[in-house]
């Protein structure tokens, strides 16, 4: 006798929500591990780039290459997706970038860092489009919003204690971090290929039952096509412009310490904790529209306020207000590409432009917002940020609701 996805309750008690899929929880635990890899080094990696005599300029591009390289790999990821399944590209990913930031660790030179940095973009794009497909096939439909949160919220934690136990790790040595890193990877790896499928259906690309989904038809899907605008649009902001460009305003403008932008991104960051909390189930009970209009709406307006904001406390609750709108916007739009996909067949292609957009909104945006702030100031910068994110919104007025109706 099988247990029913949702537990009967008697007339007039609560229902209650079904613990999440012990797969699902494999997924979860994983991301954790990532996230606290990728935290590790992140403090470091501009300070051990510049080790080998190089400038700012230089030291910037360590950290762009990784972007670059995952943008450009992305459409080979959604092929190896849609051609092996997706938890060989995600475990063969996850060791890619572990073995090319070990190789950082003993990078010789500049040009050894830059070349090992890159070819970890493309073992990331892989397990990261991998990633979103296993949690689209993995997620019951009425609990997609829910499982995306959970996700997230795993990032988060995993993103918010890398960089404490990084900055100790590098009180030994800057390349001690990458070794760590290496090794959380391998963890992971570990988890998700000895634990992954025990329990339940095996999810990969032969045990899709329709064929896989191609991007064309996908793009005929208003709902996708606005799902597409929001991930530009959240990268634009939320990853590009929050890391470049906050940290450049508070000094220069505010004429804050460099300390300064690690308290608003952490500002950011709990806002975004805070919203998700609750905003996955909200986007499975009242639909994915509404929390991904809120979403982008409060992100917009506050990013738009922040170059104009005259006091450090007014910049870190602005951030706060942002990294909120974030956390409603995130769970609903990924549910959202998973409705669109649907959970008995492969869409490596669809995720992988979804990811593609945002990392190209992770690299215009910055240069972009950069060129406005010399120019008009800061002042404008934020403000066009907050309109592509206003955008984005208005595009989503004209989506169709992809959530199922219980």
């Amino acid at each position: 006798m099988t247990t029913p996805s949702i537990a009967a309750t008697s007339q007039g008690s609560p229902r209650r929500r079904p613990p999440l899929p012990r797969d699902v929880v494999v997924m979860l635990i994983a991301a954790f591990l990532i996230a606290l890899g990728f935290g590790l080094v992140a403090p470091v990696l501009p300070q051990f780039a510049v080790t080998f005599d190089v400038g700012a300029t230089a030291a910037a591009v360590i950290v762009s290459i990784f972007a670059l390289v995952r943008l450009a790999f992305a459409p080979a990821g959604g092929f190896l997706v849609s051609k092996f399944g997706e938890r060989r590209v995600y475990v063969t990913g996850l060791l890619i970038v572990a073995a090319s930031t070990a190789a950082c660790a003993f990078a010789q030179d500049y040009w050894q860092l830059l070349v090992f940095r890159g070819v970890g973009g493309a073992g990331s794009v892989m397990f990261t489009v991998a990633a979103m497909g296993l949690l689209i096939r993995l997620s019951p439909p009425e609990s997609r919003g829910r499982v995306s949160g959970a996700y997230a919220s795993a990032f988060l934690l995993g993103s918010v204690g890398g960089p404490v136990i990084g900055g100790l790790l590098a009180g030994l040595g800057l390349r001690i971090p990458f070794l760590a890193y290496a090794g959380a990877l391998i963890l992971a790896a570990l988890v998700v290929a000895t634990q992954l499928h025990r329990a339940g259906p095996v999810y990969d690309h032969k045990a899709a039952q329709q064929d896989p989904m191609l991007l064309l038809p996908a793009l005929g899907d208003s709902a996708y096509r606005a799902a597409l605008a929001s991930s530009f649009a959240n990268g634009w902001a939320a990853f590009g412009v929050r890391m470049a460009t906050v940290p450049l305003f508070a000094v220069a403008v505010l004429g804050a310490g460099p300390d300064s932008a690690g308290w608003a991104m952490a500002s950011f960051a709990v806002g975004n904790a805070v919203a998700l909390l609750f905003s996955g189930r909200l986007a499975d009970t009242w639909g994915r529209k509404p929390l991904v209009l809120a979403g982008l709406t409060v992100a917009g307006l506050a990013t738009a306020i922040l170059g104009v904001v005259p006091t450090l406390a007014l910049l870190f609750a602005a951030s706060a207000v942002a990294g909120f709108g974030a956390g409603l916007l995130g769970p609903a739009q990924q549910a959202a590409v998973a409705d669109v996909i649907g959970r008995d067949r492969s869409g490596g292609r669809v995720v992988a432009a979804f990811q593609m957009v945002a990392d190209a909104g992770a690299i215009v945006g910055p240069v972009l917002a950069g060129v406005v702030a010399d120019g008009l100031g800061y002042g404008w910068a934020f403000g066009a940020t907050g309109l592509v994110m206003l955008l984005a919104a208005a595009m989503w007025l004209g989506a169709r609701e992809t959530a199922t109706k219980n």
